[in-house]
């Protein structure tokens, strides 16, 4: 997938490097909610460890993660994950983030909503689900200009980094298949 000089593809091994260093220069930002890939990508062996592992995540279905890559400079800008897939229903949880030097820029907003395109066109879900602390306003911005709708808000659900729980509000989206 691709739109203006960004490229979003499923992270690959050979990539770690690249991974971790945008979770490192991102690391304050991202570690009460990303507080998982925080924690084993802590050094550059960790992260090649933690990209074997997602390649086998990825062959098996069970974790996407679409890279945001900016063609002039070939780094990785951000990523949309998508996670807690249930084969089941067919549904999923959609996190994302951006490096703080593109942020505001709309290319996060972007990304998600061409991820959110591909995997109901691909693997046929019928909804996609993203939660948000009523803090972080980026991301609920995100989240409502693709089309999720505030679906409620679960107390005391999510523990961060620092220890402090938090509530999350829960916002979803459902596609006919």
């Amino acid at each position: 997938m691709k739109f203006n000089h960004y490229n979003i593809n499923l992270l690959q091994a050979e990539q770690s490097e690249a991974f971790f260093n945008l979770i490192d220069k991102n690391r304050p930002r991202l570690e009460d909610f990303f507080a998982g890939t925080v924690s084993k990508t802590r050094t550059l062996e960790e992260t090649e460890a933690y990209c074997v592992e997602i390649q086998k995540r990825i062959v098996k279905k069970t974790y996407l993660p679409f890279m945001i890559t900016d063609t002039k400079t070939n780094a990785f800008v951000g990523l949309v994950d998508v996670k807690n897939i249930d084969w089941n229903v067919p549904k999923a949880e959609l996190g994302s983030f951006i490096d703080k030097r593109y942020e505001g820029k709309g290319i996060v907003t972007k990304a998600t909503q061409m991820v959110v395109n591909h995997i109901v066109e691909k693997y046929h879900f019928i909804k996609l689900l993203c939660r948000a602390n009523s803090r972080n306003k980026g991301s609920i911005a995100v989240i409502l200009k693709n089309g999720f709708e505030l679906e409620g808000t679960i107390r005391n659900d999510y523990r961060t980094t620092k220890g402090e729980i938090v509530d999350l509000n829960y916002y979803g989206r459902v596609f006919d298949n």
